[in-house]
Formats: C-alpha cells, sequence, structure tokens
C-alpha cells in the first residue's frame, strides 16, 4: 500500500512542526492536530494512509486513541498504518501491546526527519 496522506497527532508544536516540514517537503500531503480529540474527528472525517499518534496528548491519551482507531467493533481506522511517537518510556507490557497494535514505536528523541522519512518509505 503506497503512503500518501499522513495524519499527524502531536501536541509538541516544535516536534509537529518539524514532522510536518518534513513530510510535506517529501511530498505527502499533511495534515497536524495537536489535541487527541481531534485526532480521532480527523481519523474519522478523512481517510490516511499514515497516522502519526504521540502518547502523551492532553485530553485523550494516545493509547486510548489507537485503541479507537484499531480495535472493538467500529474501529475507526483499521487499514491506517500507524505509528506510535513517545519519550515517554513504557512499561514493557504496555510497549508490547501498543507495538502489537500500531505498525511503528518511535522514541522521540532518538527519530530525526530523515529517519522517519526512511521508517515511512519502509512502510510501503
Amino acid at each position: 500500500m503506497a503512503i500518501n496522506s499522513v495524519l499527524v497527532i502531536e501536541d509538541d508544536r516544535f516536534i509537529g512542526e518539524m514532522y510536518v516540514r518534513s513530510l510535506q517537503h517529501a511530498g505527502y500531503t499533511v495534515d497536524w492536530v495537536v489535541d487527541g480529540n481531534d485526532g480521532i474527528v480527523a481519523a474519522r472525517n478523512k481517510p490516511y494512509d499514515l497516522i502519526l499518534l504521540d502518547i502523551m496528548l492532553p485530553e485523550v491519551r494516545g493509547t486510548d486513541i489507537l485503541r479507537q482507531l484499531k480495535k472493538g467493533d467500529h474501529p475507526i481506522a483499521p487499514n491506517t498504518k500507524v505509528i506510535i511517537m513517545t519519550n515517554f518510556d513504557q512499561d514493557e507490557d504496555s510497549r508490547t501491546a501498543m507495538e502489537h497494535d500500531a505498525d511503528g514505536y518511535l522514541i522521540k528523541a532518538e527519530i530525526t526527519p530523515r529517519k522517519l522519512l526512511e521508517l515511512i518509505g519502509q512502510m510501503q
């Protein structure tokens, strides 16, 4: 599956702007929201090929968003690829559960825009 459209759910302005700029420069169509509820609404209203999902968000945790996207009787985006992004060090069980539901897991402090683009390229 080709990845063309990306939804970034990230509340950190600096990181969000960096990801959006890098992705747009690489030719992706990008939407960016800073709040978990807005992310759920965006994913419900428009199909995306990939969602970059921060875990520590205001109002709704990323893990809850991931569950709504991928699980339950009526998942919002069951076929959309999801990459979890966090600086929060998960315990092993939480990380394993998230990795099972997500297509990738990135530690923000370790990821550069180039590494992000490489990972997305490998997913296509």
